[in-house]
């Protein structure tokens, strides 16, 4: 049921760029989903996805490119993996979020309000519950602490305000998102396949982890949804623990996982990053799971396989 236009900052990411590949093949009502992005290189993403009907440079200057849309999908940001997470690139993290997305908001707030989307999916992460332990949480559980949680929170607050302008919100907090592209996954896939692999820290620490592909459905769903409001945790329903992430990788890639990394060593490679791949957050997705939701991937093992064509 998917309505068109959709404009989709921060188009040329990990998800953005699978998203357009998701909508862009999908008809609606017999008729090609419109599409619109942004990038800080609106040339060089038009001529790399020709999928879209038009292009505008992030941050943006004006609303032209919103205009009429039906939904905004907004990615556009930092990316949080990059470390060691220094002063500066903190900065640069927070400036990219909050400004970013109160800049967005400003600009549907320009628009006459037929012309304003309906609704507005603002990308946020599941470091909102900093450490969890054992405890299983679900969107109903307080902020955690620490620079991610705190920065959540802000990031989230910016785009409720857009529900002034009169425009349903939905705030999906990120997992870990499983690609061999980019993120923890491709990060990590050049020392397994040499066979360098292993647990990081204890190994006992969960990882709320989920598939590009129902990353990009729960987006849609988002879009679709008119139930759908306020926080939504993008994670499949059972978390791992990193341990059993790094056993499984290595036996879909048929590569020895025993070569551990100290928690000490990583807080003195990565500094405060380091508190994202050694906190526990036990995740789940209570409203995607209520809804009706069906991930393609729940379980960890066929997730990989299906990303690394192991099958």
């Amino acid at each position: 049921m998917t309505i068109d236009p959709i404009v989709i900052t921060g188009a040329s990411g990990l998800i953005g760029s699978a998203l357009v590949e998701l909508l862009g093949r999908e008809p609606n009502d017999g008729e090609p989903i419109e599409l619109r992005g942004t990038s800080r290189d609106p040339e060089a993403l038009r001529r790399s996805m020709p999928q879209l009907s038009a292009s505008a440079r992030w941050p943006l200057t004006s609303p032209a490119i919103l205009r009429g849309a039906h939904a905004v999908v907004h990615l556009a940001g930092e990316n949080v993996g990059n470390a060691p997470w220094t002063t500066e690139r903190k900065r640069a993290i927070e400036a990219s979020r909050i400004e970013g997305t109160r800049s967005l908001v400003q600009q549907l707030g320009k628009l006459e309000p037929s012309e304003r989307p309906k609704v507005l999916v603002s990308m946020s992460a599941i470091g909102f519950y900093g450490e969890t332990g054992e405890r299983v949480v679900d969107e109903s559980a307080p902020r955690g602490e620490g620079f991610l949680a705190e920065l959540c929170e802000r990031w989230e607050n910016e785009a409720k305000e857009a529900v002034a302008h009169g425009l349903r919100v939905v705030t999906p907090r990120m997992g870990l998102v499983m690609s061999p592209k980019s993120g923890a996954l491709g990060a990590q896939l050049p020392l397994y396949k040499l066979g360098l692999g292993g647990k990081l820290g204890s190994g006992q620490q969960y990882w709320p982890i989920i598939h590009l592909r129902d990353a990009c459905e729960l987006i849609r769903l988002s879009i679709d949804d008119e139930r759908i409001e306020g926080p939504l945790n993008a994670t499949a329903p059972y978390p791992v623990r990193q341990s059993e992430f790094a056993k499984t990788l290595g036996s879909v890639l048929h590569r020895p996982a025993f070569l551990p990394a100290p928690a000490f060593a990583l807080k003195l490679a990565l500094g405060d990053f380091s508190q994202e791949l050694l906190e526990s957050r036990n995740v789940v997705p209570a409203k995607a799971l209520a809804m009706g939701f069906r991930f393609r991937f729940e379980r960890l093992r066929p997730m990989l396989e299906d990303l690394l064509d192991r099958r």
